[in-house]
C-alpha cells in the first residue's frame, strides 16, 4: 500500500500555443528530481502522456479554452510505498513573463523536426591512434534558431560503463571520444542525446544515437584444436573422407577479416602424397589408392589457416593433424612349415601333442591376424581337436579321445588356417588360396589294462526285490587280447552298499531291499564305480548307474473319515492317498462295499484324487457307518470306513447326537433317548388337553382368533382364573394367523394346523420347504379350514422337535428356552363376549358348559 499522502514535489509551468495538435512535444519535467525511484509513471489529464525521460506529450488535439489548464503528473515506487506528484500548467504563449525574453517570440507552434537532430550513425575506427580528443559526430537542433539550445548526452560510455570513452560539447552538440576502443569487447555504443532550453524546454525529442565501432584485422585466426586426430582405413579409394579441420577469427563476422583459407603445408612421410585439403571447409580426403598399412601406418599433416581470404597479407595459423591408417585383411596367413610329425602313447587322453604356427602381416592383436586353426581330413572319429593359443597365435593340436595302437598305428592329418576377419582383396592384387599343412601322429604301443564295455552301465531293479535278486552282468576285456580271461571284479568301498559282483564271472545281485522310502535310496538311484583287475595288474574301471523303479507297494487310504452332513445333503467330499508314485497312484477307483448302503448312497466322480458321497433319496437323520474300497491305477485296493453323521441341523456346528437308525447301523445316545420319553409324556398331555372332550362325530373347533397370549384351563364357568404361573402346564401361543382343532371319526384320530409361523410337518411329509402344504382328506371326510394331518405324520412331526427342545430346557440352567414355549395365564377380565374356550365340547349352548 502506498503512502496515504503524496507529496507535491514542485509545479511546472509550460508556454503554449493556444492550439496543439496532437503527438505534439509540450516540454520536459525533470521526474528523477522528484522520485528517482518511480516505476510508475502517469497523468491525470488523458490527452497527455509522459516518458520515462519527462517529456510530455500530447496525445490528442488540446485547445486551451481558458488562459491556463493544469493536470498532475503523479509518480509511484511500490517497493518503497513512496507516490509524489508534479503540478503542470499550461499558459497561453501571449501571456509570457519577461523571464523569458531569451526564446525568440517568432516562434508560434512547437513542432517536431528531424532534419539535423537525427544524424546517421557514427562510426569509429577500432584502436585508433587519435590524436584524442578525437570529434566522431555532432548533434544539433533545428530549433536552435530560435531558442539556446544546450545539449547533453547519457548511456554507456559516457556515464555508465566504460565511463568516459565518450562527452558531449554543451553548446556545439559535438561528439569526442578521449580514447581507444577494442572493438572485440565494445562493437557499438547507444548513447542518448537531449537539446533543453535554459529553463529546462525540450523543443526535440531525445535522440537515441549508435557509435558502430569498425573492425580492425587485430586478431589472427586459430585452430580449435591443438592436435587433430583422425582415422581411415587402408586401400581407401580416393576422395574417401578422412576429417574436417576447423578454426576461428574473433574479428568481425561474414568480412574478410574473417574470411579463412586452408592449405596443407607439409607430409610426413612426404612420399606419396596421398590427402587434399579443401581450402574453404577444412576437409581432409584421400587424394591416392595407396594407403597401405604395412608401408605406412601413420601420417602427420602441418596445415595453415589464413584470413582475408588467404591472401598474403592475412594473418595466419598452423596447426596438426595426424591421420591413423586403419588395418584391413589383406593379408592371408600361411603355415611357416607344410609338413609336422609327431607321437603320442595310444589310450592317451587330453594331451598336447603339437603346436603350429603361421605368418600374418596384419597388425597382431586384431581380428585380421587372428588365426582360426581346423582339422579337415583324418578327423572323422573326433579322437583329435586343434585350438588357438591367443598369446602365440599358435595352433594347439590336442587328443581328446584315446587312440588304440592295435586299430591304427599311425594317423595323418590336413590342417587349414584362416583369420577371424573375412579376407578383403586389395587393389591390384589376386586371391589367394588358402593355407594348409599335413600333421602325420605316430600311435606307440602300450600295455593296457582291462577295458569295461560300455563304461557306464544302467541297471534297473523293481522295488523291493529280494535279497540276492541278479539284476545283470558286467565284465571288462583285455584290449590285448579281446577277451575277458583272468580279469577279477571288486567293487571298491566307500560307495552305496545296494549291489555285489562276482569275482571271477562279473555278475550283479541285490545284497539288500531297495525300497525308495528307506534313507539313502530316496532318490532312487546310484552310480557305483567297479574295478577289473588283468593278471598283470593292470586295472580298468567302469560304472554301474544302479536304478530303483518304483512299484505297488502302498494301498490308497481315504484321509479324513468323519463328516457331518446336514438336512440340506450336501455331498462330502472323500480324498484318498497313495505313496506309490506313477503308475501305481492316481486315478483312484471308489466304490461303496456294503450293498444295503449302496442302494441308499452314491458316489461321484470329482478329479483323479476326490469323489462325492451324498444319499440316493430321502434317508432318516443318524449315524451311518459306510464302507468305501479304493483302487489305484496298479490295482491294489484299500478300504476305509466312513462315518457320517446325518444330523437335522443348518451349519455342523449345531448338530448333536440323534438316534439310531436300523438300517444304517446307527446307535443311539443317552439324551436322544431321554427326549423321546419325555417328548411322548409331552405329546400325551397336549393332545389330552386338546382333544379331551371329543365325541364320535367329526367335530370342528376353532381357536379364537384373538391376537393376546392365553392359557387353556379347566373352567366351567366364565369367571376369571387364577394366573397359572406353573411351567408344566404348555401353553399354545396363538396368534393372528394360526389355530387347531382335533378331530376323532371312528378309530381314526386326525390332528390339524392352521399355517402359521411355527414348525411345520413337511419333515414328515418330505416337502422341499418348511411350509404346510394344502387342505388333506382325513377319514373320508374333507376338512374345510386348514391342512389335516393323521396322528402318526403329527407324532413324527413334534416328537423328535419337543424332544430336542426339552433337552435344550435341561441343559439352560438360565432356562431362557423355556420363557420361548412356557408362558403365563393373562387375565382376561369380566364379561367375555366369546363362547366357552374349551375344545371338548361339540355343542354352542351355554347349558353344555355344565
Amino acid at each position: 500500500v502506498l503512502s496515504s499522502c503524496c507529496e507535491a514535489c514542485k509545479k511546472v509551468i509550460f508556454h503554449v500555443p493556444s492550439e496543439l495538435e496532437a503527438d505534439t512535444l509540450v516540454g520536459r519535467v525533470d521526474l528523477r528530481e522528484c522520485l528517482p525511484s518511480a516505476e510508475i509513471i502517469s497523468s491525470s489529464d488523458g490527452n497527455f502522456k509522459i516518458l520515462e525521460d519527462g517529456s510530455v506529450y500530447t496525445t490528442s488535439a488540446v485547445s486551451l479554452s481558458a488562459e491556463k489548464k493544469t493536470f498532475t503528473i503523479l509518480l509511484k515506487d511500490i517497493q518503497e510505498h513512496v507516490q509524489k506528484k508534479i503540478h503542470v500548467s499550461l499558459v497561453e504563449e501571449e501571456k509570457r513573463t519577461e523571464t523569458h525574453k531569451t526564446r525568440h517570440a517568432r516562434d508560434t507552434v512547437l513542432k517536431r523536426t528531424k532534419r539535423r537532430w537525427g544524424p546517421i550513425p557514427s562510426v569509429m575506427i577500432e584502436n585508433s591512434l587519435g590524436p584524442f580528443p578525437l570529434q566522431i559526430q555532432q548533434v544539433q537542433s533545428d530549433t536552435a534558431q530560435n531558442y539556446t539550445i544546450y545539449y547533453s548526452a547519457s548511456g554507456p560510455g559516457i556515464d555508465q560503463d566504460p565511463k568516459g570513452l565518450f562527452y558531449i560539447e554543451r553548446e556545439t552538440g559535438n561528439i569526442f571520444a578521449t580514447r581507444a576502443v577494442d572493438r572485440e569487447q565494445y562493437p557499438s555504443f547507444q548513447i542518448i542525446c537531449f537539446a533543453t532550453t535554459p529553463d529546462g524546454y525540450s523543443p526535440e525529442v531525445p535522440l537515441v544515437h549508435t557509435i558502430r565501432i569498425e573492425d580492425d584485422n587485430d586478431n589472427a585466426p586459430h585452430f580449435t584444436q591443438d592436435l587433430f586426430e583422425f582415422c581411415v582405413p587402408e586401400n581407401s579409394k580416393p576422395g574417401v573422407l578422412v576429417g574436417k579441420v576447423t578454426a576461428e577469427d574473433r574479428d568481425e563476422p561474414n568480412t574478410l577479416h574473417t574470411t579463412l583459407k586452408y592449405r596443407i603445408v607439409s607430409q610426413n612421410p612426404p612420399l606419396p602424397a596421398v590427402f587434399s585439403l579443401h581450402g574453404d571447409t577444412g576437409v581432409i580426403s584421400v587424394s591416392s589408392p595407396q594407403l597401405d598399412r604395412e608401408l605406412v601406418s601413420r601420417y602427420t599433416l602441418l596445415v595453415e589457416v589464413r584470413d582475408m581470404a588467404g591472401q598474403p597479407f592475412g594473418l595466419c595459423t598452423t596447426g596438426t593433424a595426424v591421420i591413423k591408417i586403419e588395418d584391413t585383411n589383406d593379408n592371408a596367413p600361411s603355415f611357416k612349415q607344410i609338413q609336422y610329425e609327431t607321437r603320442v602313447e595310444e589310450n592317451r587322453v587330453n594331451v598336447e601333442i603339437l603346436r603350429v604356427s603361421v605368418v600374418d602381416l596384419d597388425e597382431p592383436g586384431l581380428p585380421g591376424s587372428g588365426a582360426v586353426y581346423e582339422i579337415i581330413r583324418g578327423n572323422d572319429d573326433r579322437s583329435f581337436e586343434i585350438t588357438t593359443d591367443r598369446n602365440t597365435n599358435e595352433g594347439i593340436l590336442c587328443v581328446v579321445k584315446g587312440l588304440d595302437y592295435e586299430t591304427a598305428k599311425q594317423r595323418n592329418l590336413v590342417i587349414a588356417v584362416r583369420n577371424e576377419a573375412p579376407y578383403v582383396l586389395a587393389p591390384h592384387s589376386q586371391q589367394l588360396s588358402q593355407s594348409t599343412s599335413s600333421v602325420i601322429v605316430h600311435v606307440l604301443d602300450v600295455d593296457e589294462g582291462p577295458v569295461f564295455k560300455p563304461c557306464h552301465l544302467r541297471i534297473d531293479v523293481k522295488e523291493c526285490e529280494e535279497i540276492g535278486t541278479a539284476i545283470g552282468r558286467y565284465v571288462a576285456e583285455d584290449p590285448e587280447t579281446g577277451n575277458s580271461e583272468g580279469i577279477c571284479y571288486r567293487i571298491p568301498p566307500g560307495q552305496c552298499n545296494w549291489i555285489s559282483i562276482d569275482e571271477k564271472s562279473g555278475e550283479v545281485r541285490t545284497i539288500k531291499i531297495l525300497d525308495r522310502d528307506v534313507g539313502e535310496m530316496k532318490q532312487g538311484q546310484c552310480n557305483i564305480t567297479v574295478l577289473a583287475i588283468d593278471r598283470n595288474g593292470k586295472t580298468g574301471t567302469g560304472t554301474i548307474q544302479v536304478v530303483i523303479q518304483p512299484g505297488n507297494k502302498n494301498y490308497p487310504r481315504i484321509i479324513k473319515t468323519d463328516y457331518i452332513m446336514c438336512r440340506d445333503r450336501k455331498p462330502i467330499c472323500l480324498t484318498a492317498q497313495d505313496a506309490d508314485e506313477a503308475p501305481y497312484s492316481t486315478p483312484f477307483v471308489y466304490h461303496i462295499t456294503d450293498r444295503s448302503l449302496a442302494s441308499s448312497w452314491k458316489i461321484t466322480r470329482h478329479n483323479d484324487n476326490s469323489v462325492y458321497l451324498s444319499p440316493k433319496g430321502d434317508i432318516p437323520f443318524g449315524i451311518y457307518t459306510i464302507p468305501v474300497s479304493v483302487t489305484d491305477n496298479g490295482g491294489k485296493v484299500g478300504e476305509t470306513n466312513i462315518k457320517v453323521n446325518y444330523c437335522d441341523c443348518v451349519t455342523p456346528t449345531e448338530c448333536s447326537k440323534v438316534r439310531q437308525l436300523p438300517s444304517g447301523n446307527v446307535t443311539l445316545g443317552v439324551w436322544a433317548i431321554l427326549a423321546m420319553i419325555l417328548g411322548s409324556l409331552l405329546l400325551l398331555l397336549i393332545l389330552i388337553t386338546i382333544c379331551g372332550c371329543c365325541g364320535s362325530g367329526v367335530m370342528h373347533r376353532h381357536v379364537t382368533d384373538d391376537c393376546a397370549n392365553h392359557n387353556l384351563i379347566i373352567s366351567n364357568t366364565e369367571a376369571p382364573g387364577e394366573e397359572v404361573m406353573d411351567h408344566n402346564i404348555i401353553p399354545l401361543r396363538n396368534t393372528c394367523d394360526q389355530g387347531g382343532y382335533g378331530i376323532k371319526t371312528g378309530d381314526q384320530q386326525t390332528f390339524e394346523m392352521v399355517k402359521g409361523r411355527g414348525h411345520t410337518l413337511e419333515s414328515v411329509k418330505g416337502g422341499g420347504h418348511q411350509t404346510l402344504g394344502s387342505v388333506k382328506e382325513g377319514g373320508g371326510q374333507t376338512m374345510m379350514d386348514t391342512c389335516r394331518y393323521s396322528y402318526s405324520e403329527w407324532h413324527n412331526f413334534t416328537h423328535p422337535r419337543l424332544g430336542e427342545k426339552v433337552h435344550l430346557c435341561r441343559q439352560d440352567e438360565e432356562q431362557k428356552h423355556s420363557e420361548d414355549y412356557l408362558l403365563s395365564y393373562n387375565y382376561e377380565g369380566k364379561g367375555s363376549l366369546a363362547g366357552s374356550v374349551g375344545c371338548c365340547s361339540d355343542q354352542h349352548e351355554e347349558e353344555a358348559l355344565d
